[in-house]
Formats: structure tokens, sequence, C-alpha cells
């Protein structure tokens, strides 16, 4: 009766605890702007005619080869880009493409880290040794160079294919630190207790020991997100990622780099809406981090 107190009581939620932490976050500012300006650019992903509709017609496909290039005007902001389309309108349009690789990537990864870092942190012994050898062949092997080889062999860029080839590369890291904080629980009294009462493995790993070893991953995916995205646009502008007619901020920087001299304004842009985007996700990844350990209170 004693363990199986044990074993319910080390589950139960914290109210001070979780409390504490939001008193924590909401005393650091940049948790504070680095959220509002990520839900900005989530609520621009998901209704980007909303934002798009403030200046210039909103649709970024009405195009006149007349204004190709033209710089910012009445009405238009951001100015034209070399089809004659509205910049502001495709700007805002850019940030769906963005955001969806952004959150595939991040939630494919994190799944993948969760079930091989809790499979290694638990069963040790040769299934440990055997996706820690996996994990070292990706920590060896440049990513970037990787990434852009799978890319060039397939015949199909969109969303779906760019967030795969980040999820192959990018759950290493996660994976690692996943072990490490299943080691750490597993090794736990109330896992001991769990066991002696006759709990199976799945209950423990589902009931017990996730629930207590996803507080780090969880923080570094956060701090993932900004460099997912800025992985996705720098894959896009080296001509491997998304392609035209998609619209991207990688897309609209590619094609940018040939007039720069002359249009600036191409460049200058989605650079400023890149250069936030990614700053605002790594910015509340480290309010994240810093809130979840004491250690860096």
């Amino acid at each position: 009766m004693a363990s199986s107190t044990l074993v319910s009581a080390s589950t139960e939620p914290r109210p001070a605890r979780r409390s504490g932490l939001w008193r924590e976050l909401r005393r650091r500012p940049a948790f504070a702007v680095s959220s509002v300006l990520a839900l900005l650019v989530c609520a621009m992903a998901a209704v980007p005619q909303a934002f798009a509709g403030w200046f210039g017609g909103g649709d970024p496909r009405r195009c006149d080869l007349a204004n190709s290039g033209l710089p910012p005007a009445q009405g238009h902001p951001f100015g034209f880009d070399i089809q004659g389309c509205d910049l502001y309108s495709n700007v805002v349009y850019g940030a769906r493409s963005s955001v969806l690789i952004a959150v595939l990537a991040t939630a494919g990864m994190l799944l993948v880290a969760v079930v091989l870092g809790s499979l290694a942190g638990y069963f040790r012994g040769w299934v440990d040794t055997l996706i820690s050898r996996i994990m070292d062949v990706f920590f060896g092997f440049p990513a970037l160079v990787g990434m852009i080889v799978i890319l060039q062999t397939l015949n199909v860029h969109n969303e779906l294919t760019v967030s795969t080839v980040l999820i192959l590369f990018g759950w290493p890291a996660l994976a690692r630190v996943m072990r490490g904080s299943v080691l750490a629980t597993a090794g736990s009294e109330y896992i001991a207790a769990a066991r002696g009462v006759g709990a199976s493995t799945p209950r423990i790993l589902l009931r017990h020991v996730l629930p207590n070893s996803l507080g780090p991953v969880a923080v570094l995916t956060g701090l993932s997100v900004g460099g997912v995205i800025a992985s996705e646009s720098a894959l896009t502008f080296l001509g491997v990622g998304l392609r035209t007619p998609a619209i991207s901020w990688g897309v609209q920087l590619n094609t940018a780099q040939q007039y720069f001299t002359s249009a600036p304004h191409l460049l200058i842009f989605p650079s400023i809406f890149l250069t936030v985007t990614v700053l605002s996700f790594v910015l509340l990844g480290d309010a994240l981090r810093d809130a979840f350990d004491p250690r860096l209170r």
C-alpha cells in the first residue's frame, strides 16, 4: 500500500511549482516580447489573408510586370517583386510555409527523440548501445551536406519533403537529451516502487517515466523551432528546398540575391521578417529553459 501511494504521488500535479514557474516567466521581459511576436507570426501563418489585406490588396498572385522591382510606394510599403507582385503580401504569405515546416519538423523530431531516447534510457544494454551508435553516426556527418544531397535527389520539393529531411538530421540532439533524462528518472525510488507492485513496463514508461522526463527535451524543442525555420530558409536559399511557385521567405531571398544592387528592398523585408521570427522563438526557448532550470534563475 505504501509503495502504491508513493507511485501515485510521484506523478501528481504540483500547483505550487507551476505557479512558481509562471511567476518566474512573467518577470522576464524577453518572455513577454518573444511570446507576443511568436503568436503574431503563428497567427499570420494561420490566416495570412487577414494581415495581407492591410496594404496592396492582399493577393500575392496579382501581379503587373509594369511594376517589376519598383521600390516602396503609397499603398505598397514593401514595394514590388520582380514579377510585379505586391511584396508585402508575399512576405506575409511566406510565413505560412516557414511555420508549417517548423511545426511538422519539430513535432517529428520530438516524436522520434521521445521514442528512441526512452527506449535507450530505460532498457539500456544493447538497445542503448545500438541507438547511441546510430546517433553518433548522425553527429559525425555534416548535416547541411546530407540535407543538400538528399533534397537534390528528390523530384518533389514541398513542405512535407523538406520537413522529413529536417527530421532525419534533427532528431539525434533531442534524443540524446531524452536518453539522459530517462536514465536519471529510471533510477528513482518511485520507479523501483512501481516495479515492486507489479506494474508493467509500458505502464511504467507511459505513466511515470515519460511525464517526469519530458521537461528538458520539451524546452530544447522550443529552442529548435527557430533553428528549423532558419534551416528551411537556408536550404531554399541554396536552391534545394522549396521552389517557385511556392511562397516562402527562402524563395524570396533566393530570388532577391540576383537583384540586390538594383532592388535591395527584395532582400531587406523578407530578411527582417525571417530574423524577427527566428529571434522570437529562440528567446522564447531561452526563457523557458531558464525558468525550468533552477540553477539559471
